[in-house]
């Protein structure tokens, strides 16, 4: 199980980079949002795009030990949130994470560094 968030951070993203996931941004919003400690939000092209890359996270969560407590937004796929508590994922298609614009609510918070290998080969 995983222990430490960024460690974490970087499974998901590599999840979502392996998946095609694109504009990968996550927030460290610790002392900013009472809700959660980070944001990841991505892009995926289509619905059936960002509904196959939220349930590529939550597959390679569960082999962690680690079950969303919430997931919404599978039946339509233009905008997807799985919350795990410390971090809650919103995916969307490039024309619904421009009208809401997420980041903007969350400008002070703190961009991490992703540990994503471009040349790594997804386990299919």
């Amino acid at each position: 199980m995983i222990e430490d968030t960024e460690p974490e951070l970087d499974i998901i993203a590599q999840t979502l980079f392996d998946k095609k996931g694109f504009n990968i941004l996550a927030l460290d919003v610790r002392g900013i949002s009472t809700l959660t400690d980070y944001y990841m939000i991505v892009e995926g092209n289509v619905e059936r795009h960002v509904t196959a890359l939220a349930k590529a996270v939550i597959e390679r969560l569960k082999d962690e030990g680690r079950q969303p407590i919430h997931v919404e937004g599978l039946a339509d796929g233009d905008w997807v949130v799985v919350d795990y508590l410390n971090i809650v994922i919103h995916l969307f298609k490039p024309d619904v994470r421009e009208k809401y614009r997420l980041e903007e609510l969350w400008k002070d918070a703190k961009v991490v560094d992703l540990g994503i290998e471009v040349g790594h080969e997804s386990a299919e």
